[in-house]
Formats: structure tokens, sequence, C-alpha cells
């Protein structure tokens, strides 16, 4: 599978989860203990996962933006 076919998943689900993280943080006391591991602790870990293959998937792009060259004066 092709890394923007990839990306075209990955970026909606990263979106997702990340909904899921502040609204299972903001309703944190109305979840029970059980609803919020499995749905902010898990989700805040699948979101890690998720986070390190798009930041490898974009290795290329991160690498070219941060080591531009000053232009020469």
């Amino acid at each position: 599978m092709k890394p923007t076919t990839i990306l075209k998943i990955l970026n909606p689900l990263m979106a997702i989860l990340l909904i899921n993280q502040a609204l299972t943080g903001i309703l944190a006391d109305h979840l029970s203990r059980e609803a919020f591991e499995v749905l902010h602790a898990g989700g805040g870990l699948l979101f890690v996962v998720l986070a390190a293959v798009h930041l490898f998937l974009n290795w290329g792009w991160v690498k070219a933006s941060f080591t531009r060259r000053a232009p020469a004066a």
C-alpha cells in the first residue's frame, strides 16, 4: 500500500482519537472508571502509536523542513 493511501486512512483516525481524548478528558467525571480507562487510556496509547507511524511516513518532509540551510548572504 502506498504511503499516501495509508495517510488518507491514518489522518482521519488520528483526528477521531484526538477528539476522543478531549471529550473523555472533559467528561471523565461522568464516565465509569472502566469506560474511562478503555476510552481515554486506550485511545491515548493508540493515538501515540498512530502518531509514530504518521511521523515515520512523513519523515522525509520533516527532515527536509528542519535541515534547511540558511541562504548565503
